[in-house]
């Protein structure tokens, strides 16, 4: 019967790892994306002062919001609402989006004047749409990025069922040994952060539930979805403009009273809904930073009078359970010691993908001579895992190169990170991969390089010195990286032979 159960076992941890491996395959490309993405967008406001490094002035959320929205009550009159986000001690500018036009704008308020700061750009805005739309337009991004966790959630289960030795593993590496060295970081990356990984990707799972299964939606409230959202968020108004024009009462009274309805809580998100007319609404929304649950208050104000409307704060069981694993993903609520151990769980998930997509390659190679397929393969290797990070570096080189008033700046610095990676994944096919390697890798190494001088290095503003500091980091760790490649490349055989077989 020993036998039999050890028979069993050993044949479902064969399934398993055959089903951890394609999976992991199927989507790994997009998940690297996704993963590298949401890694960099845990620092999506400090990356959006690194790119706009002429914004000095600070301000507290509610002066800023007052400032903001008395610059769009004259230059923004006629949108069908304005959406802001307040600065907050990570955060030095307004975060806007509105509509003029045809056109959807989004902008940085400068949190004394409101007015737009000289310096267009998305900043950590960029990363954060990646991370779940993937530059793919509405919903089939989204859907891609929800198809993508759910092979993530299948390749982590499959991968702990099989493993054998999962706490040994934890604590092994051997370096130079080829494929088992590949195996030995793909598990070590991956076991260390396992619990992180399991939480990042089923709270993601969360996020876009509605999106994934509509169907209970529909069952309950049919057509009528803006009753689903008021049960959602039953302090939040919406009513139609009725063309009549109105000034916008003052809003620091309602921020104030917000902040009561709180009970102490501070202003985060401020929705002005038809400004400008006698119907208009101003939602305020308690700051993500106050608690771990997202979006957990809201208090709604006739814009023309400034009277309360309705106010509210979750307090449903079933609502908090979701709020918070919300906030868990987002993780706006982490002091800056959380948000690096985020950090650091995601890039080693992103680690353990990478890692993951060459053993793929590793293990083939070492029992047979390659199939073109998987020839192709090992050369997109080379330019993902290489490409996509150097199209990140990219984007930050081109928010120093690029004209500060230049017309569509912020679209031409996503297209210089685009097309950087695109032209990184074609150099990846025509090149060797013993070229390709320590070539691609060579010139990420120079633009982290360069990235942090056009910082510039010497800049004494924290959060700019703290991102030169991490740029030259990572150009010091891939030259050296590099070298080593180089110098295994061009020893002779018997040498190249001695190295592999060095003991760990």
């Amino acid at each position: 019967m020993s036998g039999a159960s050890a028979m069993v076992r050993d044949g479902v941890r064969q399934a398993m790892a055959w089903l951890h491996g394609w999976t992991g395959l199927l989507l790994g490309y997009v998940l690297f994306v996704m993963c590298l993405a949401g890694t960099l967008s845990v620092f999506k406001p400090e990356i959006g002062r690194w790119m706009r490094p002429e914004v000095t002035a600070q301000a507290d959320g509610k002066s800023a919001i007052v400032a903001a929205t008395g610059w769009l009550s004259k230059h923004a009159p006629g949108s069908t609402g304005w959406y802001l986000t307040a600065p907050d001690g990570r955060a030095n500018t307004v975060e806007a989006s509105y509509d003029q036009g045809s056109d959807y704008l989004y902008r940085a308020l400068d949190p004394v004047t409101g007015a737009p700061v000289a310096r267009e750009t998305l900043g950590g805005e960029f990363f954060y749409r990646l991370h779940f739309e993937l530059e793919i337009p509405y919903p089939w991004g989204r859907l891609l990025a929800s198809l993508a966790a759910m092979v993530m959630l299948v390749a982590l289960v499959t991968g702990i069922i099989a493993h054998k030795r999962i706490f040994k593993d934890f604590f092994t590496f051997r370096p130079a040994k080829g494929q088992r060295s590949w195996l030995d970081g793909h598990n070590a990356t991956g076991v260390l952060a396992m619990p992180f990984h399991l939480m990042i990707t089923f709270t993601g799972l969360l996020t876009l539930a509605s999106l994934n299964m509509p169907w209970p939606i529909s069952a309950g409230y049919g057509d009528k979805v803006m009753e689903m959202y008021e049960a959602l968020a039953p302090g939040s108004v919406t009513r139609p403009a009725v063309g009549k024009p109105a000034s916008l009462a003052p809003i620091a009274p309602m921020l104030t009273a917000a902040e009561r309805a709180f009970g102490g809580g501070h202003v985060g998100r401020v929705y002005v809904f038809n400004p400008g007319d006698a119907a208009s609404v101003v939602t305020v929304y308690q700051s993500d930073a106050d608690t771990i649950g997202y979006m957990r208050g809201q208090a709604s104000f006739d814009g023309a009078s400034g009277r309360l409307l309705k106010s509210w704060v979750e307090r449903r069981p079933a609502m908090r359970t979701y709020q918070v694993a919300y906030g868990l993903h987002m993780a706006r609520f982490a002091p800056m010691a959380t948000r690096w151990l985020y950090v650091l769980g995601g890039a080693m998930l992103t680690l353990a993908i990478s890692t993951g997509m060459v053993l793929w390659i590793a293990k083939r190679r070492e029992r047979q001579p390659l199939s073109i397929g998987n020839r192709i393969l090992e050369r997109l290797n080379v330019g993902v895992i290489t490409g996509v990070p150097l199209g990140a570096v990219a984007y930050f080189i081109a928010n120093r190169l690029l004209p500060i008033g230049m017309a569509g700046r912020p679209d031409a610095e996503v297209s210089v990170a685009l097309w950087t990676a695109a032209a990184a994944v074609l150099a990846g096919l025509a090149l060797r991969p013993a070229i390709g390697w320590p070539l691609m890798m060579g010139l990420l190494a120079f633009a982290c390089a360069l990235a942090a001088v056009l910082g510039p290095v010497w800049s004494t503003e924290p959060v700019l010195l703290a991102g030169n500091l991490l740029f030259l980091a990572m150009a010091a760790a891939l030259a050296l990286i590099v070298r080593r490649q180089v110098r295994r490349r061009n020893a002779p055989t018997s040498a190249r032979r001695r190295m592999r077989e060095q003991p760990a």
